[in-house]
């Protein structure tokens, strides 16, 4: 599965992106230079990260907590890109282009993050092979990702494509102590992710419910029948 892949991704930056992991990697110069570059910065749930556009100034590594990347179309609707969560890595890409953000990262939940400036996270990548090798690796599975997305949208039904994200987000972003999915996720933003009108996310939402696949408290929700929605969104188990 490529989710599997994904927490191997993430498994293998954990391993790489951390003071003991540079210690042992990099020169005693280089060390200090990515000590003194570094900074530990929180934000609360609903603040933004960095906006669409901004100057691309560094690369955050999630801590705690979870943040999303998110598009505004022409129409001005968000699109949600994607979700990252601790151990995951974001505002590289535009860096590496040399562009301006494409996307704003917003903190769907209290994040805490370590912050590299571009100078030092760029320099980072020439000096130790083991980060650019798995950012290398980090960024050919989103770019797979990518196309899968697009095939997705394309030829599923917006009933199996619900039954599909339920289960992804259940499996990156994990359950509470009582079975619910650790993402509060307005109809909206369901809806935008699975490419339909709201009034349609809420429809699905609610027959999923009387179908006994799903158990719903406000915006919170709990799989109840993990089988019967991978056979929906035809998946395998």
């Amino acid at each position: 599965m490529s989710l599997e892949k994904q927490t191997l991704i993430e498994e293998n930056l954990l391993k790489v992106f951390n003071d003991e992991s540079f210690e042992k990697t990099l020169s005693a110069e280089d060390y200090q230079k990515y000590l003194a570059g570094k900074q530990s910065l929180k934000f609360r749930k609903g603040e933004t990260v960095f906006e669409d556009g901004d100057t691309a100034k560094g690369v955050y590594f999630i801590n705690k907590g979870t943040a999303k990347l998110s598009k505004q179309g022409v129409y001005g609707k968000e699109q949600i890109l994607r979700f990252i969560k601790e151990g995951d890595l974001f505002g590289y890409r535009s860096l590496l282009c040399g562009e301006n953000m494409q996307a704003k990262g917003e903190a769907m939940t209290d994040i805490e993050t370590t912050f590299l400036p571009a100078d030092v996270f760029l320099h980072l990548l020439e000096v130790d092979p083991k980060l650019s090798f798995v950012m290398l690796q980090k960024i050919a599975f989103e770019l797979g990702e990518s196309s899968n997305t697009v095939t997705f949208l394309a030829q599923k039904t917006v009933r199996e494509r619900l039954a599909e994200i339920l289960l992804l987000l259940e499996q990156k972003l994990g359950t509470d102590p009582e079975g619910f999915i650790n993402i509060s996720l307005t109809r909206e933003e369901i809806a935008n992710i699975i490419g339909t009108a709201t009034e349609s996310a809420i429809r699905l939402i609610s027959e999923f419910k009387q179908d006994g696949l799903i158990e719903v408290e406000g915006r919170n929700i709990k799989i109840l029948m993990h089988d019967k929605l991978r056979k929906l969104g035809h998946l395998m188990s």
